[in-house]
């Protein structure tokens, strides 16, 4: 058994570190950790001068810090670099697959092989290598999720384990936004499902607890954790709060807004107590929200289509796998026939996806990551129990139909794990060329090694966020960039950016002739549409050959 997950984990780890510096090309978020990781470094400040933040302000998105800190001694050690940011996220994604392995464990003592099956199902799961392959914060997050979930389970036994549980559930607050909701509804859970191994075991409830109380480490580690919490709290009550539900939040979303009006305009009386009733935000949001929610339990997102977003996503193929259509309703089909210990479970799957669903952008892979663990566990469940049936020890009279059964599970299994690594390395670059900065970094070579005469640089704004790819790979001195540069107002979703800094100006091309005459002397680049010609210098491609950039001299 321990031979065999240690093999799971190396294949874990090749899937997750195999050519992980260029694929996906670095995007923006990516670069504003290592940047600001690189600028803390340098100065102890972020890239707008602030001292040693709790969240980083970056696009004034505020992200939750954690990642920064965890990819600050890599980029340290390794340079600024794409190693040194996506580190640590495919190293607790990979050891996100041994924590799984504990946690069915220790769910399951005697269901033999089914922890080694379940570890080896996250090993090969898209959702979750793709997240695992990028400095995701969402994939730190659901490392500590998990982890935190196997220390309670164990804390139940052996009450020292929740110093654990409460340890890696804090982190998770400060890795990523969706944590902040779903562990505090996960604890509410756990404390309802083992209420009579934490709190009573007798009818005379009050007094038991009262008197002999929370077991004393439960108790303790309770109260720590609350006092990490309180720089985040603090955190919290200020921009990083209101950044972040003004610009995702599902409140953002007009439509039910616009909706309650159009609705109380059709009847007669719109201002009646009727049409007030009936057509209202609360009963519109929460529509919303319910639909958002469900769409994480639609078919076409889980095993066709994936999300909507082309970053999150591989060409044609779902969050899931074809087989876990199959595997997952097994499994549940046989949880519902003996729930034994599957209560956790299926309070994390009915958890996980509440906070996307409170975002106006849904389903979404990203936020909901941490589905992809209970329903792996699920799915693994489904598959051991079908292999059951078909091995030869239970054959009976099925005989070489059993067989047969066994050849064809994993035929399957191959097939949909082998079309799904072929869609990734040699078909998502391409067909998603827009969705990750492909030919940012080389167009930041080309200009280093092509403007000895160190004239000014005119970029298009067309890609996301330029300004903080181009601080990346130019490893533009942060002492420097924080005096300069200007933080523009918020867009409308919350976002802003920065247009110049240096001799670098990240802005539209539209009018080229205005372009040419306020910039004389520049070099200039911009997409295919917005350069008509010129002097053109250089073309950079995309991996599907479509141009992403026309470098001309003015």
């Amino acid at each position: 058994m321990k031979r065999l997950i240690w093999l799971i984990i190396i294949l874990a780890a090749i899937l997750r570190f195999y050519r992980l510096d260029v694929l996906p090309a670095l995007n923006a978020d990516e670069a504003a950790i290592g940047y600001n990781s690189y600028s803390l470094i340098k100065t102890g400040n972020d890239e707008h001068g602030n001292l040693w933040p709790v969240h980083f302000q970056s696009f004034n998105d505020y992200k939750p810090g954690l990642y920064f800190y965890l990819v600050l001694p890599f980029v340290a050690f390794f340079g600024l670099n794409e190693w040194a940011v996506r580190i640590p996220g495919a190293f607790l994604g990979v050891s996100t697959v041994f924590v799984v392995w504990l946690l069915v464990k220790e769910l399951f003592p005697d269901r033999k092989w089914l922890p080694e099956l379940s570890a080896f199902f996250l090993t090969i799961s898209p959702w979750h290598i793709h997240f695992s392959r990028g400095g995701w914060e969402v994939n730190v997050a659901t490392f500590f999720i998990t982890v935190g979930v196997w220390g309670f389970i164990k804390g139940v036994r052996d009450n020292r384990w929740f110093w654990l549980s409460s340890l890696a559930f804090v982190a998770s607050l400060y890795t990523y936004h969706t944590a902040r909701i779903v562990v505090p509804l996960l604890i509410l859970g756990f404390l309802f499902i083992f209420k009579k191994a934490l709190f009573w075991d007798s009818k005379d409830a009050v007094f038991k607890f009262l008197k002999v109380g929370v077991p004393k480490h439960f108790f303790l580690s309770v109260v720590v954790g609350v006092l990490f919490l309180v720089p985040l709290v603090r955190g919290l009550l200020g921009p990083a709060g209101v950044s972040r539900v003004a610009g995702v939040g599902l409140f953002a979303d007009t439509g039910p807004f616009w909706l309650t009006n159009q609705q109380r305009g059709e009847h007669e009386d719109f201002q009646g107590k009727f049409a007030l009733l009936l057509h209202n935000k609360p009963i519109n949001y929460g529509i919303a929200f319910l639909e958002n929610y469900a769409g994480h339990f639609w078919g076409e997102f889980l095993f066709l289509s994936g999300d909507e977003i082309q970053r999150n996503k591989v060409p044609e193929i779902g969050q899931m796998y074809l087989f876990d259509l199959l595997f997952l309703a097994l499994g549940l089909i046989v949880i519902a026939r003996s729930p034994k210990n599957w209560g956790v479970v299926i309070l994390w799957i009915m958890v996980a996806p509440v906070a996307a669903a409170l975002t106006f952008q849904s389903p979404h892979a990203l936020r909901a990551e941490n589905m992809v663990v209970p329903l792996t566990m699920i799915s693994a469940y489904g598959g051991y129990w079908l292999w059951g049936k078909c091995r030869p020890s239970d054959r009976g009279k099925l005989g070489r139909l059993g067989k047969l059964c066994e050849i064809l599970l994993v035929v399957w299994v191959l097939w949909d794990f082998s079309r799904y690594l072929h869609q990734y390395y040699f078909h998502m670059a391409k067909t998603y060329d827009y969705s990750s900065q492909y030919g940012m970094k080389e167009l930041v070579q080309y200009i280093t090694h092509n403007n000895s005469e160190n004239r000014r640089v005119v970029v298009t704004n067309r890609y996301d966020q330029p300004y903080i790819l181009f601080l990346f790979y130019l490893k533009y001195p942060p002492e420097q960039f924080q005096k300069e540069h200007v933080l523009t107002p918020r867009d409308k979703f919350g976002f802003s950016t920065v247009e110049g800094f240096g001799n670098y100006t990240f802005r539209e091309i539209g009018n080229w002739d205005e372009i040419r005459r306020d910039y004389p002397g520049a070099l200039i680049a911009g997409t295919e549409d917005e350069i008509p010609g010129g002097n053109i210098l250089s073309t950079i491609t995309f991996p599907s050959g479509r141009t992403v950039f026309k470098i001309v001299a003015n």
